[in-house]
């Protein structure tokens, strides 16, 4: 087929065949978007790897660097150094950060990277991100007076809450302050134990994030690029073996293959590329996570990142030439197929629900902790999968029936088309659904399990709706009894108590401590030196809280002891005995809210560092927020990949029916009219997907509630209608697209037409 000495005119020739073809091809404005979205959002998958690996290596470098040298580590005497003591804080509703207090101790004392001058007596330094995110508690004033922000150096990423606090009476170098003399490796011998920040106890390790990725970015590429290679397959069939029948090469098909494919994928790639490089030049927040992707971690790696575009380019245009070139299983044969295999289908369907029950209902028949709950429920869950699809091209089958009765009835040409192709075709109609709905599911499951690990902080949150922050604990790290009278009489309209664990030297029972005001208002009584009550059947569910969470009863002997204290021995108490686990508790004698913002910034005013104030359990509240926010991840990666694979399943219906497209175009005249192809569209391609976006998310949900009944949910309504939103707006989309392009074929057909 080619003259000798004439291959790279003959190839420029080819792919001009290609691209000519594939305009021209029935579903080739499909097959463009196909490409096109396969290959931009395998791009951006691949980089989404890179940056993942990125963000981990600068954090890890950064943190490194920030690190503090302990003296004795370093081999050297301390003649430059600096005070050092890591604490916490806490957002209302949100993960803890680090609280750093710093001072210079002797000598030229070194500064953590990211500050530039020592902030003076009662001054802080705070990350940006901290100032952003607790501007309405008025972070800013918290820890004294703002002595400015944190360099970004200082910093393991943008998002970092941190803070840098510069005691007002100095930091004593006694336990538990520490004498560090340099920062990072190049001081020598860095002490990871003294590290400032909570991201390597918060973030998951990185294989995971790689791991999430990829399964819910990049395999939901895969697939779309499956479809995309093998739309509009038929007509392309029919070209290659007529190429081939001229005498073309193999490599004549593949030069045709790839410039009918070549202008979407390129375009793809470079849409790709162009996000990509904005990313490697500017920090980038992430939706619904609110993280913010930091370019300086990123730009090391620009040249991986940037090459992740060309390697989706390759990728999908090897997959689309070797689809053309594979050999077609029965393209030779000459007996007639048959219309439908799918007798199958009606028994899978039947199974459907028992499998939904046994998945939702089957745990209860076993206790909490036995190990067949939990395989009860994955056996069903992996039943729903298997039958899920079936069902649904059962009842899009069964509706197709209706639809063409009542077609019959009415005389209604456009519904008795759609009727049929929906009824003759449920094992496409399966094949289509089978991608999305077992997304939903295994997207519900993986958001729901990510909810049990926060079993705890479910029963915290449990107990801030019970009594909110009507009462406080206040975590006093260091006081003395004037500084404690002090905060409680900066705190109006409260009332304190003091509770105490048994232990040696005192009652064998917890002990209550408080003057009449304060007891009084927790509805107990006030005696003249101690009493004995149940406090597992305390009338007031603040004082019940507190003792939950704190100091828990034992059932057998709930005996609480109530001491009747004034406020002069209740504050010395408290200054001695918090290291004791003595708990000082505070409540406002009208029963409102605390202003929790209020007294902590309080708390720093009189104690030397502060205080931890907080509502009963919102500490184990607290540890479940990185959980959280790890749903929070996985959320962006389900609706996109869920995104990605309701956009598979509707071109492929698409193209399957622009395919008949030109079969379907006599009736226009027949019927008079182009309301068919709207009709037969909606059947095709609305219908199927609208059903497994509403009923797979239903389904998933119910799934899903047998593990978070077990913890924290974080399958919220929003999220529910999220999604199925999702897939039917998809749906919707794709069927005007649809119906317009088989309309647009029909009048092409008909004489006269446009």
């Amino acid at each position: 087929m080619t003259p000798a000495g004439d291959g790279a005119p003959l190839a420029r020739r080819l792919l001009a065949v290609g691209r000519v073809a594939g305009r021209r091809a029935e579903a080739g404005g499909v097959r463009f978007v196909a490409l096109l979205l396969s290959t931009l959002v395998l791009a951006l998958s691949l980089g989404g790897l890179v940056a993942v690996h990125a963000v981990y290596a600068g954090k890890e470098e950064r943190r490194t660097a920030r690190t503090p040298v302990a003296p004795e580590e370093a081999g050297e005497r301390a003649a430059n150094a600096t005070a050092w003591l890591v604490g916490s804080d806490t957002l209302d509703g949100e993960r803890q950060f680090s609280v750093v207090y710093l001072a210079p101790h002797k000598g030229d004392a070194p500064l953590p990277p990211g500050l530039d001058r020592w902030p003076e007596p009662g001054e802080a330094v705070l990350s940006p991100a901290l100032r952003e995110a607790g501007a309405a508690e008025d972070i800013d004033h918290r820890y004294g007076r703002l002595a400015g922000t944190i360099g970004e150096d200082g910093l393991d990423e943008p998002s970092e809450r941190l803070a840098y606090v510069r005691p007002r009476d100095g930091l004593s170098a006694e336990p538990p302050t520490s004498l560090v003399t340099g920062f990072g490796p190049a001081a020598r011998g860095v002490s990871t134990s003294l590290e400032p920040g909570t991201g390597r106890l918060d973030d998951k390790p990185e294989w995971m994030f790689q791991a999430a990725v990829a399964g819910l970015l990049v395999l939901p590429a895969a697939a779309l690029l499956v479809v995309a290679a093998r739309t509009g397959a038929h007509t392309r069939d029919r070209r290659s073996a007529l190429v081939t029948a001229l005498g073309g090469r193999r490599l004549d098909r593949a030069l045709i293959a790839v410039g009918e494919a070549g202008s979407p994928v390129v375009l793809g790639a470079v849409v790709g590329a162009a996000v990509v490089a904005a990313a490697v030049l500017f920090d980038t927040r992430l939706p619904h996570t609110d993280y913010i992707l930091s370019s300086a971690h990123f730009r090391p790696y620009a040249l991986p990142a940037l090459l992740a575009p060309l390697v989706a380019l390759l990728i999908v245009l090897t997959t689309v030439v070797l689809a053309d070139l594979a050999p077609r299983r029965g393209a030779s044969g000459t007996r007639p197929r048959r219309t439908s295999r799918s007798t199958w289908l009606p028994r899978l369907a039947v199974l459907c629900p028992l499998a939904i029950i046994l998945a939702v209902r089957g745990p209860d028949l076993f206790a909490a902790d036995a190990a067949l709950r939990t395989l009860t429920s994955w056996v069903g869950i992996a039943a729903t999968v298997l039958t899920l699809p079936a069902a649904l091209a059962t009842v899009t089958a069964k509706a197709g029936h209706l639809l063409t009765r009542r077609a019959r009835a009415h005389g209604l040409s456009g519904t008795l088309v759609a009727g049929r192709r929906t009824s003759t075709h449920p094992g496409g109609t399966a094949r289509l659904l089978t991608g999305i709905s077992i997304a939903l599911i295994l997207f519900l499951q993986a958001i729901a399990w990510q909810g049990l690990f926060g079993s705890q902080a479910a029963e915290a949150r449990q107990s801030l709706d019970r009594v909110g922050r009507s009462v406080v604990t206040v975590g006093i790290r260091e006081a003395t009894a004037a500084s404690v009278t002090d905060f409680l009489a900066g705190a109006p309209a409260t009332e304190a108590v003091l509770l105490t664990p048994p232990g040696e030297g005192r009652a064998s029972r917890p002990i209550l401590h408080g003057d009449c005001a304060a007891l009084t208002e927790l509805r107990l009584p006030c005696p003249a030196r101690e009493a004995r009550v149940d406090g597992l059947t305390a009338t007031d569910p603040r004082l019940r809280e507190l003792i939950l969470w704190t100091h828990p009863l034992d059932p057998t002997d709930p005996t609480l002891l109530i001491r009747r204290t004034d406020a002069r021995t209740l504050a010395e108490r408290a200054a001695s005995d918090g290291e004791g686990g003595g708990v000082l508790a505070v409540l406002r004698s009208d029963g409102k809210r605390l202003s929790v913002p209020a007294l902590k910034r309080l708390s720093h005013e009189v104690f030397p560092r502060g205080a931890a104030v907080m509502a009963p359990g919102e500490d184990q509240f607290t540890a479940g927020v990185p959980n959280r926010d790890q749903g929070r991840w996985s959320a962006l990666f389900g609706m996109v990949g869920i995104t990605v694979l309701a956009f598979t399943a509707g071109l492929g219906a698409m193209a399957e029916f622009l395919r008949q497209g030109r079969a379907l175009a006599p009736l226009s005249v027949l019927t008079g009219g182009l309301r068919v192809f709207r009709t037969s569209a909606a059947w095709t391609v609305l219908a199927p997907l609208a059903l497994a976006g509403i009923a797979g998310t239903a389904v998933a949900a119910a799934l899903a509630s047998p593990v978070t009944a077990s913890g924290e949910s974080y399958i919220t309504g929003g999220l529910i209608l999220a999604t199925a939103g999702v897939v039917l707006v998809v749906s919707v989309l794709l069927w005007l697209w649809a119906s317009r392009v088989a309309v647009r074929q029909a009048r092409r057909w008909r004489p006269g037409g446009d």
